[in-house]
């Protein structure tokens, strides 16, 4: 009986020695061990971040970057067309591949096969010729910049397909209707398919003033390289303020015509792509230029500014000691005492206070520049002389006939 029992114990003893050397995990300890005496490589690295959720296919990036990110109604929009851009789905392409940027003229903002020569790469990888570093809502991750790249590498293809329709045209820049406060440097037409570059001219891209005049300039299709586009080249020539009419032919002896054989869809009614779904038809819209007026400063603010702080002072051109007999206490009194009154200094004399249209000749303009011949200190008195920029605001209120 006594042997059983210790036999029974015996077995329990070793099934539970087994179990604490299991619970040991031997192997974990052996393989830690061997890694501390560097007998085994390390762990694998983390995996790399995802990459970009599309490929580097141009369908694929206006979907995922260019719609949600640039297209917006405050940037490269239609409605807006930041530095002359819109990458809207209709238009982008035609403004993107081999077309000079407008912020760095010798640089293409897509340039195939160089995505290191590419505006666009710019701008994304920041910040570019001018302004911040796009997306502004903040830059893109660079995997997905790094897709651009290789689209541009592979040749900036787009694999949107060609439609079956004859060539319409699906972007204009100036916008039709747009109110243009400078003139433009350049006319940019985008068309939805390739053009026969010999059919793009002065006699089918056409521009006119708001009399019907045509404006002589250079017209050149398939810019860059691009065969979906067309520029009429406004470089030295002044636009001036008015109505401006574009005319792309569709319809005539001679018309704009796809590779096909077809001739320009071009009917435009207020959107675009323009046409009716057949061949033929001009393509006409109308853009204006009013240049903003500058109003120069006037004799209210140089009065508050630099008449009354420094001149109209208690020793000099007050009403109390009008030195020189000049008062400028306020600005009815100045105009009265200086728009075409004579000095009253004897060595100065013939020399007119202020000569409206003319601050060069202007005897207030002398002595604060303290011209040559002109007898006296140069003003104002016992102080510095006033800055180049409040001068040139005075003179500038002389230049524009001095008025109250």
């Amino acid at each position: 009986m006594t042997t059983q029992l210790f036999s029974v114990r015996t077995v329990l003893a070793l099934l539970l020695m087994s179990a604490a050397l299991a619970s040991c995990n031997i192997g974990s300890y052996d393989d830690a061990l061997k890694r501390y005496n560097n007998s085994l490589p390390p762990p694998p690295p983390p995996p790399p971040p995802p990459g970009a959720g599309f490929g580097p296919n141009f369908s694929e990036i206006q979907a995922a970057v260019f719609t949600p990110n640039c297209a917006t109604a405050s940037c490269h929009s239609s409605g807006v067309m930041a530095g002359g851009l819109n990458l809207e789905v209709a238009s982008s392409y035609a403004m993107l591949y081999q077309i000079a940027s407008s912020q760095d003229g010798g640089v293409q903002r897509v340039n195939p096969g160089n995505p290191d020569l590419s505006y666009l790469i710019t701008k994304l990888e920041g910040p570019g010729a001018s302004g911040q570093q796009m997306p502004p809502g903040g830059p893109l991750p660079q995997a997905d910049i790094d897709v651009i790249r290789l689209w541009i590498t592979n040749g900036a293809i787009d694999d949107t397909a060609q439609p079956s329709v004859p060539v319409r045209v699906q972007t204009l820049s100036p916008m039709p209707g747009a109110a243009l406060t400078a003139p433009p440097s350049q006319i940019i037409a985008g068309f939805t398919r390739d053009l026969d570059a010999s059919t793009v001219n002065a006699t089918t891209f056409i521009l006119e003033d708001g009399l019907g005049a045509g404006i002589a300039a250079a017209v050149a299709p398939a810019v860059g390289g691009n065969p979906q586009t067309a520029i009429f080249d406004l470089t030295g020539i002044a636009l001036a303020d008015g109505s401006y009419t574009v005319r792309l032919l569709g319809t005539g002896a001679s018309v704009i015509m796809d590779l096909d054989a077809n001739a320009l869809d071009g009917e435009y009614f207020a959107g675009l792509p323009s046409g009716n779904g057949a061949a033929g038809g001009d393509f006409v819209a109308q853009f204006t230029i009013t240049t903003p007026v500058v109003i120069g400063p006037t004799l209210e603010q140089i009065q508050t500014v630099i008449f009354t702080p420094t001149c109209a002072s208690g020793g000099c051109h007050s009403a109390g000691s009008m030195a020189g007999g000049l008062n400028l206490s306020d600005a009815d009194t100045s105009l009265a005492q200086l728009v075409g009154m004579p000095s009253a200094n004897p060595a100065q004399a013939g020399e007119i206070r202020v000569i409206a249209f003319d601050p060069n000749n202007s005897y207030l303009i002398k002595k604060l520049e303290n011209a040559a011949g002109i007898s006296g200190q140069q003003m104002p008195l016992g102080g510095p002389p006033l800055s180049a920029s409040d001068i040139g605001h005075i003179r500038q209120w002389i230049m524009d006939g001095a008025l109250p």
